[in-house]
């Protein structure tokens, strides 16, 4: 019998109990730092953290060129719709009138009876004035006829309207969804960045210069460059590089205006801008007017070497096109880099050169 005993369970009691303890735990501490605390970004170096911080601002004005560009469309098409509804209101109001005069007719066709023209001739005390006024009748029947012609052509051109200002509609609202996605992509960049930033100290942070800048370097070179070229450079008449026209030396004056004003994407002045709104709003001061983006403003004009640069010159940067400056001479830009960065004078071989287009 004892042979069909099963085997006796050991219980976790002891030093087994011990055992199976420490490796839970064990096993909890290497858990932990893979998961929980594992969740977060590893101890950056400053340095580490301002490549990341200028790949995210990159990536952010990247996703600004796409809202400012679904926003200049979205802008378009609004613009379009209200002149739609109303050309529709204006045909729907002659519409009216026309079915308004036309109910009229039937109205007083009905109270006189309809008589047949033959029997109203055999009825008629004067039969050659009935005759003649029976050619008057079936003139005005031809006008009649026109008539129906004409409302029923308004008709038509009601329901094109209608139709052409659903599908404005339609595209405003797939318009309005992609600004929806492009804020949402910036924003999330952004608070990644200001996140990343937040790890560091004042004076490492101010070792750094400011973000999205090649560091403290940069931020001096702009301030000399500042100090020696000056407004002055902007007049097509001063300065060792004189501006082409007149046209690109007054947007050349407005972006020195602007010095020190914030960037804020999707912006475009006064007191305001990003990038391409920065360029857009120099050459507008000086009665031009370019596309929003930067990707439509490369070609918005002749392109020129980087040799061949002149003040005024729209300088690109990166393979997408995705950033925009003024030159300024000397090689030297104005552009508005970045939210934690005014509007200032830089090198232009501070990024990436993409090309360069003369819009004046």
């Amino acid at each position: 019998m004892a042979t069909h005993r099963k085997p006796r369970q050991r219980s976790l009691g002891g030093h087994t109990v011990r055992t199976a303890a420490t490796i839970a735990l064990a096993g909890a501490a290497t858990t932990a730092g893979f998961e929980g605390t594992g969740h977060a970004e590893p101890q950056l170096s400053p340095a580490q953290v301002q490549t990341r911080v200028d790949k995210l601002y990159r990536e952010a004005e990247v996703a600004t060129e796409k809202y400012d560009g679904a926003k200049e469309k979205a802008d378009q098409a609004s613009r379009r719709l209200h002149d739609l509804r109303d050309e529709t209101a204006r045909r729907e109001d002659r519409l009216n009138t026309a079915r308004d005069a036309l109910g009229s007719i039937a109205a007083a066709q009905y109270r006189s009876g309809g008589l047949d023209p033959a029997l109203q001739l055999a009825l008629s005390d004067r039969p050659d004035q009935y005759l003649d006024g029976a050619a008057f009748a079936e003139r005005v029947g031809d006008r009649q006829a026109g008539a129906v012609a004409r409302v029923r052509k308004q008709l038509r051109e009601v329901e094109q309207l209608r139709g052409a200002a659903h599908a404005e509609l339609a595209t405003l609202a797939a318009r309005q969804a992609e600004l929806k996605r492009a804020k949402k992509t910036i924003t999330g960049k952004l608070d990644s960045a200001r996140r990343l930033l937040s790890r560091l100290t004042d004076a490492q942070r101010a070792r750094l210069g400011d973000p999205g800048a090649a560091g403290g370097t940069v931020r001096h070179a702009s301030r000399s460059a500042a100090r020696d070229l000056g407004p002055a450079s902007a007049s097509p008449s001063a300065g060792s590089v004189a501006a082409p026209n007149s046209r690109a030396a007054a947007a050349v004056s407005y972006a020195y205006g602007k010095l020190g004003s914030p960037y804020v994407w999707g912006a475009t002045g006064p007191d305001a801008f990003d990038c391409s709104g920065l360029a857009q709003a120099a050459y507008r001061s000086a009665g031009l007017q370019l596309p929003r983006t930067t990707y439509a403003q490369i070609n918005a004009g002749r392109r020129v070497s980087r040799s061949e640069l002149l003040p005024g010159d729209l300088v690109f940067f990166y393979s997408g096109i995705s950033h925009v400056g003024i030159y300024v001479g000397n090689g030297m830009m104005i552009h508005a880099p970045n939210p934690t960065a005014p509007v200032r004078l830089a090198p232009i071989d501070q990024m990436p050169f993409a090309g360069a287009t003369r819009v004046a």
